[in-house]
């Protein structure tokens, strides 16, 4: 049911990624292909600072203004993601709709893709009167920690 509505190619690759820039007649400068490369690798959500400062650790000649820029351009064409939380911007490499678990323990961001059952969505459709086309879920929780796999924390 996710994205049914819109019928374009998910970005799944690096590959991908840079083929859909030159699909839109975006030029892939070295510096933009840094930024997709190291989201790719990382498969986390980033920061722009902590793009900024990976890619001059790896020794990456880029500027911040730099960075700023391209990743605006990358995720206002859909081909990064661009999450807006209260502590600032976080930039992810999948772009297609897909949900997300945050860490409590951590406060990472987990991209998960999760496919609801139709009644679910049909309860969600009546309860509105509004015809879902997309939807995106955040879940919240702790790290699983123990031999069971259960979580210790929040067990109270």
């Amino acid at each position: 049911m996710q994205k049914q509505a819109i019928l374009t190619k998910p970005i799944r690759s690096l590959e991908d990624a840079l083929e859909k820039c030159q699909t839109l007649g975006m030029r892939v400068s070295r510096q933009r292909r840094f930024i997709l490369e190291l989201l790719w690798q990382a498969k986390e959500h980033l920061s722009a600072r902590e793009i900024y400062d990976r890619l001059n650790q790896q020794g990456k000649d880029i500027g911040h203004t730099s960075v700023y820029q391209n990743l605006e351009a990358l995720s206002s064409q859909g081909i990064i993601e661009c999450i807006e939380r209260c502590d600032g911007r976080l930039y992810g490499n999948i772009s297609d709709s897909h949900s997300h678990v945050n860490c409590l323990d951590t406060n990472q961001l987990l991209d998960v893709h999760v496919n609801l059952p139709e009644d679910i969505i049909r309860f969600v459709e009546e309860q509105t009167g509004v015809r879902i086309t997309d939807y995106s879920i955040n879940f919240y929780g702790y790290r699983q920690v123990g031999e069971e796999g259960r979580s210790e924390r929040g067990k109270e």
